[in-house]
């Protein structure tokens, strides 16, 4: 089939979330064959709210494996269910696009980067930092080499998850530096490479009703003798921030990912600061259209994704890292063997 020749048709799964991958897709010009969610109320709303007649609803994922008429899928379920759903759509030769984190635990990832490989079909985890407007311009920054050689970066997810707990957010499993942390850690991980080396505390004084630690700090040694660092805290109180900052021998970048500045300082002749520079950018702290828009481009042109499995696997794998060096106090070197 020339996928240039036609335009892409696509099933969502899971009407919360989803709901921004039904928008990406259709901004993007695709046909949204299918919409699924096992509450019958969430797949309603979804339907009515976007036009999707009701043969084209389903309450069942099974039911779409075999429909010939469904080039992609996108997955925004609860993370638990990453694997199982992933899995069945690339065994049917479906190109999927699945929500972070890539899974919980290393056996499940590793199960997915598996599928990926066997299927031919492309995998996309929505790593949607990546295509946030103030970290896009960060890496752009970055790249261009203004602020010189990075020796310095950190990131912060701060999220008060005080009343998002419900029962698939409580599960010991979906600890908060992979359920949100794992953004940081992906960020970090694009402006700097993958982390040789990991140490972190926790602590547990905000979330009684979830049974992991609701804030982390974690140490990250990164290649190129650059050094950096990780806080999560899922029960602070404050407005959500994803607040990240870049260390350049040259200059420094301040931004976020819900304000719509940023700041950047550079260095002159003289090698001493400049006043700083403040950026407009646009606010768009969950960019699903440029994310779809990547994922098709990459579909249609069998073009390289740039968060694979393996991509989505290691930032899991960092976030695992992290967690193992706060429960035992051991510096941990994360595996990056998928």
């Amino acid at each position: 089939m020339d996928m240039e020749k036609k335009k892409l048709n696509v099933a969502c799964i899971g009407m919360r979330f989803g709901m921004s991958h039904i928008e990406g897709a259709m901004q993007y010009g695709a046909q949204i064959a299918a919409i699924c969610d096992c509450n019958e109320e969430n797949l309603r709303n979804a339907g009515e709210r976007y036009g999707i007649p009701e043969e084209k609803r389903f309450t069942d994922y099974r039911d779409l494996l075999d429909r010939n008429d469904i080039d992609v899928v996108t997955v925004a379920v609860p993370d638990q269910q990453h694997r199982e759903i992933s899995c069945a759509m690339l065994r049917a030769g479906k190109h999927v696009l699945c929500e972070k984190p890539l899974a919980l635990r290393r056996e499940d990832v590793r199960a997915i980067v598996a599928a990926e490989d066997a299927s031919g079909s492309k995998f996309m985890v929505g790593q949607i930092c990546r295509f946030t407007p103030a970290f896009e311009k960060a890496k752009e920054i970055v790249d261009s080499g203004v602020i010189g050689d990075i020796y310095y970066v950190e990131s912060e997810y701060a999220h008060d998850y005080m009343y998002l707990c419900d029962t698939w957010r409580a599960d010991p499993d979906r600890h908060g530096v992979i359920g949100g942390g794992c953004h940081a850690v992906d960020l970090l991980r694009w402006l700097a490479g993958d982390p040789l080396e990991v140490f972190a505390y926790g602590t547990h004084k905000l979330l009684p009703q979830v049974p992991y630690d609701d804030a982390t700090i974690a140490v990250l040694k990164f290649p190129n003798d650059v050094i950096g660092k990780v806080f999560v805290s899922t029960g602070c109180k404050r407005d959500y921030t994803m607040r990240t900052l870049i260390y350049g021998t040259k200059g420094t970048i301040i931004c976020d990912n819900t304000s719509p500045t940023m700041t950047l300082f550079t260095i002159g002749a003289d090698e001493m600061a400049h006043e700083p520079q403040i950026l407009d950018v646009t606010v768009n702290n969950h960019n699903a259209a440029k994310e779809f828009e990547v994922f098709a481009d990459a579909i249609l042109r069998e073009k390289p994704v740039p968060t694979d499995a393996r991509e989505g696997a290691r930032t899991v794998e960092v976030c695992l890292a992290i967690i193992e060096s706060s429960t035992t106090g051991r510096i941990i070197r994360p595996d990056y063997t998928f």
